[in-house]
């Protein structure tokens, strides 16, 4: 795939300036891995963006000169343009104009692997494109081709908007029915009493690491913003044998969105009949605490906050543990790189599925083996200790109250 390159556009006002230059560092971090060359990035400072334009006259003539200096393929703008802002800044410098929101979009495009997480994808990139069409004749001739084009190809976007809302549809349709099958396949793991983990946080904070370290499933892991689109679920058996399943979601990012709020409801509802959340943290990251209020910020708004939940903070190895300050608790420091971040890991996800579980001790025969084996899988067994006399073993443990184990005891 060509790398394209790319000018970085962005507006400072007196209402983004506080997370202004992350942003933009963001931007780039997105730009790279959506395969473009950030060959310039222009800023400018003002009260508030421009309402026609976003940046001034003699800002938007640079851009122009430095589009043509730079010999650049497109323009990148911080913010979401209107389709009339779109338009007016393309005339005026001549080569494609995208705003953030395209390119997260193309973004997800690009990384979405299962059939669901294409169609809400493509159902985003629709519902964004379609104010969009009118004058989008000059840029129309390289959709299909480059950053912010992935996804619905030309054909589909140069046919009238009656064909894109009947797409839509279609797409809706299909959508409701993966979710019934999604929801049906949840249900059985409620019925089946498996203790159901999900983990969420900030993009690239290392979910995804995380998950390979518990199941060693091979999920694909890797220094890049959004490397996770798909829930991934994976059994991991504890050391004491409790068999429960890990979650994997799509990394929150700054200003998601809202029609990727919309679309990925569903990936991250999956979260809501969770029972524990691990919310992964980049200890190192420098906004750290920005990070961790947007993702706090968007679990309210999904319903999540109510869960139980254990803060990871990743990446020890990058930071001076003696001077780090943790902000969420309960949390535990690892770098999940090491042998004794795996450890520590470990046991503090079982003191928190502890919290969540009930404690419960009783004796077994020892002809009941079966039962015993049963235990060990479904709930966390901690000790079974043999007694010579009665010629049984003592169980202590925790489970769900409702367990059905447990109820075969009672």
């Amino acid at each position: 795939m060509e790398t394209e390159r790319v000018i970085l556009v962005g507006v400072e006002t007196e209402e983004n300036y506080k997370n202004f230059e992350e942003s933009m560092i963001e931007l780039k971090s997105l730009t790279k891995t959506a395969n473009g060359e950030v060959v310039f990035s222009l800023t400018q400072r003002r009260p508030q963006v421009d309402r026609q334009t976003l940046i001034g006259k003699g800002k938007l003539e640079e851009l122009a000169q430095l589009a043509d200096a730079h010999e650049a393929d497109l323009i990148i703008f911080n913010h979401e343009l209107t389709p009339r802002q779109s338009q007016l800044i393309g005339d005026a410098v001549g080569i494609p104009v995208i705003d953030r929101v395209q390119l997260i979009l193309d973004i997800f495009a690009m990384r979405a692997r299962s059939k669901e997480g294409k169609l809400q994808v493509e159902l985003a990139q629709l519902d964004y494109l379609l104010p969009r069409l009118v004058g989008q004749g000059k840029n129309m001739s390289r959709l299909g081709g480059g950053i912010g084009t992935r996804g619905p190809g030309e054909t589909k976007l140069e046919t009238d908007r009656r064909h894109i809302r009947n797409k839509i549809t279609i797409i809706k349709r299909e959508l409701k029915e993966v979710a019934a099958h999604r929801e049906r396949t949840r249900q059985k793991r409620k019925d089946n009493q498996t203790f159901q983990i999900g983990l969420i946080g900030y993009t690239n904070a290392g979910k995804s690491t995380i998950l390979n370290i518990l199941t060693s499933a091979q999920t694909y892991e890797q220094d890049q913003l959004f490397a996770t689109l798909d829930p991934l679920t994976k059994k991991w058996r504890l050391p004491e044998g409790f068999e429960v399943t890990v979650t994997d979601t799509v990394g929150f990012i700054q200003d998601l969105p809202t029609q990727l709020i919309n679309a990925f409801h569903s990936t991250l509802e999956e979260s809501q009949g969770m029972d524990l959340l691990l919310h992964v943290v980049d200890a190192s990251a420098e906004n750290r605490q920005q990070h961790e209020e947007t993702v706090l910020n968007l679990m309210n708004q999904l319903e999540l906050g109510s869960l139980p939940m254990l803060t990871i903070y990743n990446k020890a190895d990058k930071t001076d543990v003696d001077q780090f300050v943790p902000t969420l608790f309960p949390n535990v420091l690892i770098s999940a790189k090491s042998s004794k971040g795996k450890e520590r890991l470990i046991q503090a996800i079982k003191l928190a599925i502890m919290e969540s579980l009930e404690p419960y001790s009783f004796s077994l025969q020892q002809t009941e083996g079966k039962i015993l084996n049963r235990l060990k899988r479904e709930t966390l067994l901690l000790s079974s200790d043999y007694e010579e006399e009665t010629q049984s073993y003592l169980l202590k443990g925790f489970a769900q109250p409702d367990s059905y184990a447990i109820r075969q005891m009672n």
